[in-house]
């Protein structure tokens, strides 16, 4: 699904702009629960998060502490599953954006990306109306047998 990771020249990002993080905010902190209600996830979200390496809180104690790069890279995850990529997929796209300061700021999409996931989700929602059409169907033949 993932195809050619850049073979092609153009690319859409999502996520945070060049500008975030800048000084003065470099500094801020979240906790846990300050992501979960930012980004409407649960908390279990955000550790399934961290299990896979997506993002690195520091600890304080039992206490996880996100900065800006966790939230920015939360954002850039969010973005990804909405549009229908695997983890897996998201973790390399991550990589691939990396800045010199070792931040992930962007989910950067080659257009040969943009194309093969566009094609997976037109193919997913053929098998889904075709789910549904067999489950309408069942569905009548119940309610006229009824």
């Amino acid at each position: 699904m993932m195809g050619t990771l850049m073979s092609s020249t153009t690319h859409e990002s999502f996520g945070p702009g060049k500008d975030a993080g800048l000084i003065g905010d470099s500094e801020r902190s979240f906790t846990i629960g300050d992501l979960a209600r930012e980004f409407g996830v649960t908390l279990r979200t955000l550790r399934f998060y961290e299990d896979r390496g997506l993002l690195s809180p520091r600890r304080e104690g039992t206490s996880r502490i996100y900065d800006l790069r966790d939230r920015d890279r939360l954002s850039v995850i969010l973005k990804g599953k909405q549009l229908g990529f695997t983890l897996t997929e998201i973790r390399a796209m991550l990589a691939e954006g990396r800045v010199a300061n070792g931040a992930a700021a962007n989910l950067n999409l080659s257009l040969d990306k943009i194309e093969d996931q566009i094609r997976h989700l037109e193919q997913q929602r053929v098998e889904i109306d075709e789910a549904l059409a067999e489950l309408r169907s069942r569905r009548a033949a119940i309610a006229v047998a009824a």
